[in-house]
């Protein structure tokens, strides 16, 4: 119930108001039945921009963190999300992505859309990063379409650590169902799944058109940091 009344009273309007954002072929999204939607990640508000220009209800595989922060801003994240509908997902370890992936199953079992953002994390430079396979390992075993998405302009208008949004023109394109049925059976498969995660990345990168980088992420962030964090003990600022 919360749900909708983000979405048509409380976030929705405004989010329409304040970005006006233009949205192009949402007729690739099933009106009905099971799917996964596949997006670039570039910012916090892409958890609600989305969700307000779809017909249909979406449910996303959240952080964890989004659900354990501390203090009253900790809780009141939480609720915000419980009552969206969103669900955690611990993204530490091998049985963290297992369990992320049973809980996606379920979503698609009831006939629902899921959202997935397959890099893993929100890019921190508004690059595209490598996909991770767990978006193919659902959309095989549940035998669902993937509608590609790509959010554009989001980057600009919130950037990582930005707090208040700025005014920024934003797109959200959909582009047509990518259909895996030739590979059913073959989700065990490593060397299918790579196949089908890039398949989803290049439809991604078509839509966004963003600079590609065939690396994870949370990788290229780590050795970025590791690199700012070098170079300050090399060159120390002197009194």
């Amino acid at each position: 119930m919360f749900y909708y009344l983000l979405k048509y009273v409380l976030l929705g309007p405004l989010l329409r108001v304040v970005f006006r954002p233009r949205i192009e072929g949402l007729e690739h999204v099933p009106a009905s039945g099971a799917a996964i939607v596949a997006g670039n990640h570039l910012s916090f508000s892409d958890h609600f921009l989305m969700p307000a220009v779809l017909k249909r209800r979406i449910t996303f595989l959240a952080k964890a963190e989004y659900f354990t922060g501390p203090g009253v801003k900790g809780r009141l994240t939480a609720f915000f999300f419980r009552s969206a509908g969103q669900i955690p997902v611990d993204r530490s370890g091998k049985e963290a992505g297992q369990a992320a992936i049973r809980e996606g199953l379920g979503v698609l079992g009831k006939g629902e859309l899921l959202g997935i953002y397959p890099e893993g994390t929100r890019s921190h430079d508004g690059r595209l990063y490598k996909g991770k396979v767990g978006v193919a390992v659902m959309a095989l075993r549940a035998g669902v379409p993937v509608i590609p998405c790509a959010m554009i302009g989001t980057f600009e208008a919130q950037p990582p650590g930005k707090v208040i949004p700025h005014v920024h023109p934003v797109v959200i394109r959909f582009g047509k169902p990518l259909v895996f049925s030739r590979y059913a059976g073959m989700e065990s498969e490593k060397a299918i799944l790579r196949a089908v995660t890039d398949e989803i990345m290049y439809a991604i990168l078509t839509l966004s058109e963003q600079e590609y980088v065939d690396q994870y992420a949370a990788v290229a962030k780590a050795e970025q940091t590791a690199a700012k964090g070098e170079k300050g003990r090399r060159f120390p600022r002197r009194r």
